[in-house]
């Protein structure tokens, strides 16, 4: 009984051994990225803001107008009823109308505000789908077993909030280059050729909103 509980130690210790040299020879390498900053700074990222900015703002003089439209019925609306000539039966209809014109406003507000989103997010597809391209490319290239992202999430909180040697494992730089902009010291950037990866260390705006006064009967 007591020589198989000893072979049965030396099995267990023997065993546990071999998952902690496992363990300490399997090393993974891991680096960070900041996907927002890489957006920053390509063209084609600012050419999707100017377009974006565009569209936003047919939009947005389109909700103007109607707001204006909406003032000016309103105004005479409320100077027919102060002047006291105008009829019950106009009264009931213009404000059957101004509510409808309200409601309106209200709906046009919301539909443009899903409109703009739904276009940013169709016109920045086609390039978070090729920085993730370029991340595979030079995580794989540099032997990354994980990249993780250290932009702000949408709660304003950074997903990675401590990294030593941060610059060193960061291949926000190198991406870029593998995209084709070079990063100069005044912060400007430059657009080239992508070429191969090497081994080194390295705001949607929305429509303004209309503001409208309901009308009391």
């Amino acid at each position: 009984m007591k020589r198989t509980l000893s072979n049965f130690l030396v099995v267990l210790f023997a065993t546990v051994f071999a998952v902690q040299l496992n363990a300490q020879t399997a090393v993974q390498k891991i680096g960070t990225a900041n996907v927002e900053y890489i957006l920053s700074n390509l063209p084609e990222t600012k050419k999707v803001e100017s377009d974006l900015q565009a569209y936003e703002k047919q939009l947005r003089a389109q909700l103007e107008s109607k707001g204006a439209e909406y003032q000016r019925k309103l105004d005479e609306y409320q100077k027919g009823v102060q002047s006291g000539l105008m009829p019950a039966a106009v009264i009931a209809d213009k404000e059957k109308e101004l509510m409808s014109m309200q409601q309106s406003i209200q709906e046009f507000e919301k539909t443009a505000q899903e409109d703009l989103q739904s276009k940013s997010l169709s016109m920045l597809e086609p390039i978070l789908q090729k920085v993730q391209a370029s991340i595979d490319k030079v995580a794989a290239a540099n032997d990354y077993t994980y990249i993780i992202s250290t932009h702000v999430d949408y709660g304003g909180t950074a997903i990675v909030l401590y990294s030593k040697d941060k610059d060193q494992y960061d291949i926000s730089t190198l991406v870029l280059k593998d995209l084709g902009v070079t990063l100069s010291p005044t912060g400007t950037t430059t657009t080239t050729t992508p070429t191969n990866t090497t081994t080194t260390t390295p705001t949607t705006t929305t429509p303004t909103k209309t503001t409208t006064t309901p009308v009391k009967k």
